[in-house]
């Protein structure tokens, strides 16, 4: 990888950090540098003059990889950046729990060395597309159904190819990818799904009854959801970043894309891994115990 672009989140100032001493460590590497020109402002001069400065909207004609210093919200805004794109994004977690953003800053110095040389894997994440308004939004993690001006309870009726399925009376819905299924979705009941599994899960928010559940469907299945509200209207979200206004009984409707956002990943690391370290996913309690008593 000889053309890397660098995207920060620039509210965090340990993004912008860790963006720098990255910056640092490919210049030495003799890689080809590209970033916004908030970044190459706070480079040293020196070192700013080894970067090309871009618009946000360019990455895609130059880099070969994308490096995003941030938490999951930095690497979701760069999947929809690149979503065209066959560009793969190594995200660095700056943020707290970091799913998506899998790289620690701790390995950083490793992570950059194995990216420049190669020695990592690449892999699809699906991506829905949904439809409003004749509007066409992505979300690599979810979309969202929520309650909009009252803290009222709201009815999305769903369906699926055409097929009712029920309504679902509460604080609102959640149509997540497999990706998705450890963000939201998870807070609110929703199962871990697999990143290669190929479903939709349906996960209801604060339901009014204890008979909702989450609903697994296949990903070759397309949703349609209508909104009744007691204010007569509801926000449809993308990833938790881009809002929808949607009014009672107007049709959303939902389907796997034909794109795919391609994620930069270790050799040596699988998702189940990640479980165990992000979630402590199925920890052995007595061993992690003895190696603790051990180090004292």
């Amino acid at each position: 990888m000889k053309r890397i672009g660098i995207y920060e989140n620039a509210s965090k100032p340990e993004a912008i950090s860790c963006a720098i001493y990255a910056a640092k460590k490919l210049i030495k590497m003799e890689v080809q540098c590209y970033a916004k020109k908030d970044l190459i402002e706070k480079l040293d001069p020196e070192l700013a003059k080894n970067f090309e400065e871009i618009e946000e909207n360019e990455f895609e004609k130059f880099i070969d990889v994308l490096i995003s210093f941030g938490g999951d919200g930095t690497m979701l805004s760069a999947s929809n950046l690149l979503l065209k794109s066959n560009i793969p994004i190594m995200g660095v977690n700056v943020g707290k729990l970091g799913f998506l953003a899998e790289y620690s800053v701790e390995d950083l110095d490793k992570a950059l060395i194995d990216l420049v040389e190669g020695n990592f894997r690449v892999v699809d994440r699906s991506v829905l597309e949904g439809i409003v308004g004749g509007r066409t939004l992505y979300a690599l993690n979810d979309f969202v159904i929520e309650k909009r001006g009252s803290s009222r309870m709201i009815t999305v009726s769903a369906y699926t190819n055409d097929h009712y399925i029920g309504d679902y009376r509460g604080d609102g819905l959640i149509v997540t990818t497999p990706t998705g299924s450890t963000a939201y979705s998870l807070s609110c009941g929703g199962p871990i799904l697999s990143p290669s599994t190929k479903v939709i899960c349906l996960t209801p928010i604060a339901p009014h009854s204890l008979t909702y559940r989450p609903l697994v469907l296949p990903d070759t299945n397309e949703i349609e959801l209508k909104t009744v509200s007691p204010t007569g209207e509801a926000n449809f979200v993308a990833d938790g970043r881009t809002i929808v206004r949607i009014l009672d009984n107007e049709s959303v409707r939902i389907k796997k894309s034909d794109y795919v956002v391609k994620l930069v990943k270790p050799t040596n690391s699988t998702y189940y891994d990640l479980l165990r370290k992000k979630l402590l996913w199925a920890a052995n309690v007595y061993n992690e115990t003895i190696k603790c008593r051990k180090s004292d």
